[in-house]
């Protein structure tokens, strides 16, 4: 029900995609997953016909299916309306859609008030339901979504895995939540930018996520060991063929003169040692695998004695302006612990986060690195990546060495903040928190914009992490394997679950 033929997408001289095809068709459950910047977006927007800014060739083919498009940032205009002007326009079509409106809005747990709301007062969370909201309430045969568990409560995640599940349309998505893609997807489009990012490739299958994560594994492992088993090969014949010639060498330079005809045997001899020389050279090998989730990052030389007061919490209120979001918050956190923050949208984590740090950056026996929601506010004195990082490590040469092992190219490490992906940054942020040897960390939705292969090893690190953590996060996987505590935010308080 949508083809696509050879599609081939080119931005700013670089090959995102190339000679792309495949057909969605009923019950498809198709994601598409890959490091930050391969163009994972721009592919959605190339199919719909509005990517403006790329040269796209090829065939797509709709025939005639409307399509339910969830895009990932919202335009100045829609921010600005009503959240009741942006679902309905007229209150004509309110009233054609109002069956379907309070029925959805019951299962997505929005509250009614919301309608009057300005959109950009809205939670992150809040938005992305009320983008929901709006495509469900138009006869859609096609969805595609640009990464609907950003910011979504957990609550509202199982509920976007039941609708995924569930219905027989087609859905073309985008998620970094690993979760959501074990649990939903059907078939897979890797898009890779390998060879120091100059070469794209893609693998399309039709598996599950995790038979294809598990498949990739055991490629990259049968790949390493060729390669290794080939150069250990390698270099035994080139040792072997080292001495030979260097014996030649020498039978050479002595008997040369006393025995012409040696000498002419010793020179043919050579000749086919070099002629093998060349063609051993000259033999295909496997290559290492070329893989862009290979990254490292690792927190050394901190810690947190485990006795430390690290925050003594006691917030009669939190409130945004007037209203009153929470009431009566304690919160203590003592040593290295590992404590994640949950609850609804709207709820109000981020300004309890936002609230935390503000306490703890003025303390001087502690080093605090904050990861907002909003990177720009921790990039807005800097416009080169180099420059944000040499506030903590002046050495230029360990900078690239420490983004080498993230994979940025040299390009990226040169360029500007504000041209890098939102994974790339959030690994940037992450990086200056190494190298300031920050031992707390307070982290709001630390994983979301980082891509399902990369997000293993930085929850690994943060497991691994001796210091303190206090996050946000609506991640499963990061709230399973990185905490010790969990808290949910209601309008009583924080309540302990783990």
């Amino acid at each position: 029900m949508f083809e696509v033929k050879n599609l081939t997408i080119v931005y700013d001289d670089k090959t995102i995609i190339e000679d792309l095809s495949f057909t969605l068709n009923q019950n498809d459950k198709l994601v598409i997953i890959g490091e930050e910047g391969n163009g994972k977006s721009t592919l959605l927007k190339a199919l719909l016909g509005i990517c403006d800014y790329a040269r796209v060739s090829g065939s797509v083919q709709s025939h005639g299916f409307t399509i339910g498009y969830l895009k990932q940032s919202r335009e100045k205009e829609d921010l600005e309306q009503s959240v009741f002007s942006y679902l309905f326009e007229t209150k004509e079509k309110y009233y054609e859609k109002s069956s379907v409106f309070y029925r959805h809005l019951n299962t997505l747990k929005i509250s009614e008030e919301i309608l009057k709301q300005p959109f950009f007062t809205l939670s992150g969370g809040e938005k992305v339901k009320v983008e929901l909201l709006k495509i469900l309430l138009e006869d859609v045969a096609i969805f595609f979504f640009d990464e609907p568990t950003n910011d979504l409560d957990i609550e509202t995640l199982e509920w976007l895995e039941n609708f995924i599940l569930s219905t027989e349309r087609p859905i073309l998505y985008i998620s970094h939540d690993e979760t959501l893609l074990s649990h939903t997807a059907t078939r897979i489009l890797h898009l890779e930018q390998v060879k120091h990012k100059k070469e794209c490739k893609y693998t399309l299958l039709n598996v599950d996520y995790d038979t294809y994560i598990e498949m990739r594994l055991k490629s990259l492992a049968k790949q390493i060991q060729v390669a290794q088993s080939e150069k250990r090969e390698f270099k035994k014949s080139q040792e072997k063929l080292t001495r030979i010639m260097q014996k030649v060498e020498y039978e050479q330079e002595t008997i040369s003169r006393k025995n012409p005809h040696g000498a002419q045997v010793l020179k043919k001899k050579m000749h086919s040692l070099k002629a093998q020389e060349k063609k051993l050279h000259e033999k295909k090998v496997t290559e290492l695998p070329d893989v862009e989730e290979n990254i490292h990052l690792v927190f050394e030389s901190v810690f947190v004695p485990k006795t430390k007061s690290i925050l003594k919490l006691n917030l009669p209120t939190l409130n945004v302006g007037e209203k009153v979001l929470v009431r009566n918050i304690c919160l203590d956190v003592v040593g290295n612990k590992h404590v994640c923050i949950v609850g609804k949208n709207g709820i109000g984590k981020t300004t309890l986060l936002c609230k935390i740090y503000d306490i703890l950056k003025k303390r001087e026996d502690i080093r605090v690195g904050y990861m907002p929601q909003d990177y720009s506010l921790v990039f807005k004195n800097f416009k080169m990546v180099l420059d944000f990082l040499m506030e903590a490590e002046s050495d230029k040469t360990k900078l690239r060495m420490f983004l080498g092992n993230l994979n940025f190219t040299r390009e990226e490490m040169e360029g500007r903040l504000d041209v890098l992906s939102h994974g790339s940054q959030a690994k940037l942020i992450l990086l200056k928190f190494v190298l300031s040897k920050c031992n707390v960390l307070l982290l709001d939705e630390p994983t979301r914009n980082v891509s399902p292969l990369s997000n293993p090893v930085i929850r690994k690190s943060l497991r691994e992490f001796k210091g303190c953590i206090i996050s946000v996060s609506h991640d499963r996987k990061f709230i399973e394997e990185v905490n010790d505590i969990l808290y949910v935010l209601t309008y009583d308080g924080l309540k302990r679950e783990k």
